[in-house]
């Protein structure tokens, strides 16, 4: 195999892995029920802030 080839092969693999792991953050993220969010978001809100 030539270079070019090993290298094309190294970038779908690396496109397909991201994929992967975009599809899983995703399927977790909707995986929170409305209410399961909202409270979430309270919590957030209601934390002290560190920034300035």
């Amino acid at each position: 195999m030539r270079w070019w080839k090993v290298l094309g092969l190294a970038g779908v693999a690396g496109v397909a892995a991201t994929g992967v792991v975009i599809a899983r953050a995703e399927r977790r993220r909707r995986a929170y029920t409305p209410d399961e969010i909202r409270e979430r978001l309270r919590e957030r809100v209601e934390e002290p802030q560190d920034r300035p």
